[in-house]
């Protein structure tokens, strides 16, 4: 025994019951009875009406079996290494007292800024030789190393 599936309300239809409607883009409904014919004629939507498989299925009615939640598994953190840091130096970073990670922190950014202040005046040097080398009246650009103005002729 072949049971169906009513389109509109969700009931079950057993053999020599409901009614098929085929639209006229061939797709065909089964519906239970006249009522459900009706309604789904006036496209009543089935799930704003209680009776429906539909709505009950969308309020969480009648699932008294599943009344127990699933219980969600939490997330384990894992450490794992970076590219250029094993794991090992990076526990022996954390198990590092802060203030001697502070104190190294402070000399690294010292030595940053002293790497930077000497690359700054050696460019400065550099660019010093190179006003010294070209006399006269040189523009900003072509200090920079931009070409000389071509002069209009046509006037």
């Amino acid at each position: 025994m072949r049971t169906e599936i009513c389109n509109f309300s969700g009931f079950k239809i057993y053999p020599g019951h409901g009614k098929t409607y085929i639209k006229a883009d061939s797709r065909s409904y089964r519906l239970i009875n006249g009522k459900c014919e009706s309604l789904f004629l006036q496209r009543i939507k089935p799930s704003k009406l209680d009776w429906t498989i539909v709505f009950r299925r969308l309020h969480k009615k009648g699932q008294a079996e599943e009344a127990s939640k699933k219980r969600s598994r939490r997330t384990v953190k894992a450490q794992r290494a970076v590219v250029g840091a094993t794991l090992d130096a990076i526990k022996a970073k954390k198990a590092q007292k802060p203030e001697l990670r502070a104190s190294l922190r402070a000399a690294a950014a010292a030595k940053s800024k002293e790497a930077k202040k000497v690359a700054q005046e050696k460019k400065k040097a550099e660019l010093s030789q190179v006003k010294a080398a070209q006399k006269g009246n040189i523009s900003k650009q072509q200090s920079k190393g931009a070409g000389k103005k071509i002069q209009a002729t046509s006037r």
